[in-house]
């Protein structure tokens, strides 16, 4: 019989920890004399109580390592578990939002998919606003954690390819968790600190750049302003962009750097093609661009940066409304939404090294038909890619292309329009934020949908931000019997 206890007392600690993290905005909200402060130790009180008696009663069960299933149920239990309370900020706030938007904005935070049900951003308490900055935040550490750990232990999608790199964990996952996230984690504090400082010094206040350092580094996207980014301009947009592109890279490589190895950073193949992807998708948009406004080259280049970029990471800023900016562009988000960044970064769609596996299988196949006594294999890295991981990989699509479908297909029976169903089935599993149109674009939020749409869309981002089999998996019946 499958016992649920480890599962429950890890879940349980971070259900506590979630809960401690909520005094954070809580002093905010004294500090800044408003009557906000005690949702949040209510909310904090709340959590940490539940997250402790979780951990408490299923203590007994603790055991050195997980087996396949306990894993599984662990890595799905926890994205659903922590927007359960991160919401209550919301239910019990000035928002006084209804829980199907609470939780829906909690799971967009902490998937940091940067999809938004809110409205009037500026004008919240400062201790919701950095909330969900927290919540982004968290995410973006997290999902690092479970790609490099837990992902390619249960290969799913293809990313048992970075096995070798992520360490051997099966049986010892979470000790071996731990050491990983305690390297990154000074990482990613650094990154979000630099960031921080660097938004400090090009003009932002204190409040508004640690905000947007948060849901920067996580390329999450939630902004302060209902403008989005667009309440800033000039300077600010580039330093957004290259921390944007910074989250976007593998972190393994980040930790082989500060061990004095600098040279996998530069010689990883998904690195270069994102970032020869990033800059063809860019110039080509000024272009595009510049041909409108043949005098405006440096504002055309920068709004082409900073969007591209935050699209294609999955961040979901935007400083400007693109859905004016013509349909040939409007096109290219789409599609920009889809690519996604590095493996083991905190972007999110189906990432660069699976279109780099897709091409490759491609290009052999296309070489057997011209030579069928040949003898080919497909390479990464300079290693041959054994077909396990090419059938992964290529389930991974299959399996992304079906939901996208299926999910853009629901939203459709609920009354929405074909441009807001099919662009919010790709937002949503991508982890993008905005979508198309003008309820959901980039002027717009998520607000006026029903709430089946939201629901549904809420489903989506949980299936994306875990790269949608590690999800089914636990759907079949085989997977409870065995």
């Amino acid at each position: 019989m499958l016992d649920l206890r480890p599962v429950g007392y890890v879940i349980g600690l971070l259900v506590a920890v979630l809960g401690t993290a909520m005094l954070l905005p809580m002093l905010i909200d004294l500090a800044e004399g408003r009557e906000h402060w005690p949702v949040f130790f209510q909310s904090s009180l709340i959590t940490v109580l539940a997250g402790g008696l979780i951990s408490l009663a299923c203590a007994n069960g603790v055991k050195e390592g997980l087996t396949i299933q306990q894993t599984f149920l662990l890595t799905t239990g926890v994205w659903v578990a922590l927007p359960l309370f991160g919401a209550l900020p919301f239910v019990l706030g000035e928002t006084d939002a209804r829980f199907v938007d609470a939780f829906f904005e909690a799971m967009s935070g902490l998937t940091t998919t940067g999809s938004t049900v809110l409205a009037g951003l500026q004008d919240l308490p400062k201790g919701l606003l950095l909330w969900r900055g927290i919540l982004q935040w968290l995410g973006g550490i997290g999902i690092i954690v479970v790609a490099m750990v837990f992902l390619p232990e249960l290969r799913v999608g293809g990313m048992q390819i970075f096995k070798s790199e992520s360490f051997d964990t099966m049986g010892k996952i979470l000790p071996r968790a731990g050491q990983i996230a305690s390297q990154i984690s000074s990482i990613y504090l650094a990154l979000t600190m630099a960031c921080a400082l660097s938004y400090l010094a090009l003009g932002m206040n204190a409040f508004d750049a640690t905000v947007h350092a948060l849901t920067t580094i996580s390329t999450g996207g939630f902004a302060n302003y209902d403008e989005s980014f667009g309440a800033f301009s000039g300077n600010k947009e580039y330093a957004a962009a290259f921390f944007m592109v910074v989250a976007s890279l593998p972190f393994v490589r980040y930790v082989q750097m500060i061990n004095g190895h600098a040279s996998p950073l530069w010689r990883d193949s998904q690195v270069r093609a994102f970032i020869a992807t990033l800059l063809v998708l860019v110039v080509a948009m000024t272009f595009v661009l510049s041909r409108v406004s043949p005098d405006q080259w440096g504002q055309s280049f920068r709004e082409a940066l900073f969007n591209v970029t935050s699209i294609m990471t999955g961040t979901g800023y935007a400083s400007a409304n693109y859905m004016t900016w013509g349909s040939l562009l409007i096109s290219m988000f789409f599609f920009i939404g889809l690519i996604g960044g590095c493996a083991g970064s905190t972007t999110c769609s189906i990432k660069i090294f699976r279109y780099q596996l897709l091409f490759a299988s491609i290009k052999m196949q296309l070489r057997k038909i011209r030579s069928p006594n040949g003898v080919f294999l497909v390479r990464y890295e300079r290693r041959a890619v054994g077909d396990d991981v090419l059938s992964s990989v290529i389930s991974f699509f299959m399996f992304f292309t079906v939901t996208l479908g299926l999910l853009a297909v629901a939203l459709s029976l609920t009354g929405l329009d074909f441009i807001t169903s099919l662009s919010g089935a790709a937002t949503a599993l991508s982890n993008v934020g905005p979508g198309l149109g003008p309820e959901i674009g980039p002027a717009g939020n998520f607000a006026g949908l029903n709430d089946t749409a939201k629901w549904l869309l809420t489903a989506g981002m949980l299936l994306g931000r875990l790269e949608l089999l590690a999800v089914y998996a636990i759907l079949t019946v085989k997977f409870w019997r065995n």
